[in-house]
């Protein structure tokens, strides 16, 4: 009868605890516990609109690709008016260094991407032909939430699910370092008779994953197909984050002074290969101090 009477009053002490002075239960504090409440994609305090949802204002980009439909850049090809090489629609209001940005996408084949410090290349090709960091998005959400590096270092700069690394180094890599115009496809420089051998390249600079923040298939399982995803790029510094619908997919520490970018153009990307469609919309830019 002690322990049943001792059990009681520890229970009764218990509710107590857990009820207000009208006698309703507690709530729990709001997930994200001492760190915070999480903070909605749709708070855009501090940001800019830098797509009005009806005009092309800002933005360059062939005309025949781009157009503006329902509230969102609409970037499409057809078997009819297929594309020679990637373009892009560039944001020309500014070229931000730090920064946050945020946008909704929607997809229905092929490749795409959102291009940030990134610049623009002139000679043998396209007009609004981009190079520089992008944030991957492709219709079968294989590469989608990834750091791509587009005309520049091999392979990918972060794959989905990872944190990477490039250490300090000082070779140029890949065509948007060069700073020199991007040989038509097909025709290489070649080396005339009597020339001597190429010098060996010398060897490849520090670059790898030190970390991870979810299993990239988990991650895939978030991504809506054919319907809007959210996605948010954070750049200060060296440091490149990537959210998509609310988890992080990709972190990249760039100390590769040769290759890195600190700021640079904005823009969306519409991919060779099979006709695509797709959309942006809710296109926001908040300036980093």
């Amino acid at each position: 009868m002690r322990m049943r009477a001792k059990s009681a009053i520890v229970l009764a002490c218990g509710l107590a605890m857990l009820t207000g002075v009208h006698g309703q239960v507690q709530q729990p504090p709001p997930r994200g516990g001492r760190g915070g409440a999480p903070i909605p994609f749709d708070n855009f305090t501090g940001f800019e609109k830098i797509f009005d949802g009806a005009t092309l204002t800002n933005w360059d980009g062939d005309p025949g690709f781009w157009r503006v439909e329902g509230g969102a850049i609409v970037g499409e090809t057809t078997a009819d008016k297929p594309l020679s090489e990637n373009t892009f629609l560039i944001y020309r209001g500014s070229e931000p260094d730090n920064f946050e940005l945020k946008l909704e996408f929607r997809m229905n084949a092929t490749n795409s991407g959102v291009q940030y410090r990134s610049r623009q290349l002139t000679g043998a090709v396209g007009k609004w032909v981009l190079c520089g960091y992008q944030a991957d998005i492709d219709f079968a959400n294989a590469y989608t939430g990834m750091l791509y590096e587009e005309r520049g270092r091999p392979g990918f700069l972060a794959p989905r699910g990872t944190v990477q690394y490039a250490g300090p180094n000082d070779v140029k890599q890949g065509q948007c370092s060069s700073g020199q115009p991007v040989a038509p496809r097909g025709q290489g420089a070649g080396r005339a008779a009597g020339d001597a051998a190429p010098t060996p390249p010398p060897p490849a600079p520090l670059r790898g994953q030190i970390g991870q923040v979810e299993d990239g298939e988990a991650l895939k399982a978030i991504i809506k197909v054919n319907d809007w995803n959210q996605f948010q790029v954070i750049a200060r510094g060296n440091t490149l984050i990537h959210l998509l619908n609310g988890h992080v997919t990709a972190v990249f520490v760039d100390d590769d002074q040769a290759n890195r970018s600190m700021k640079g153009l904005i823009g969306v990307q519409l991919h060779v290969g099979a006709p695509m469609k797709v959309e942006f919309r809710n296109i926001y830019l908040k300036n980093l101090r």
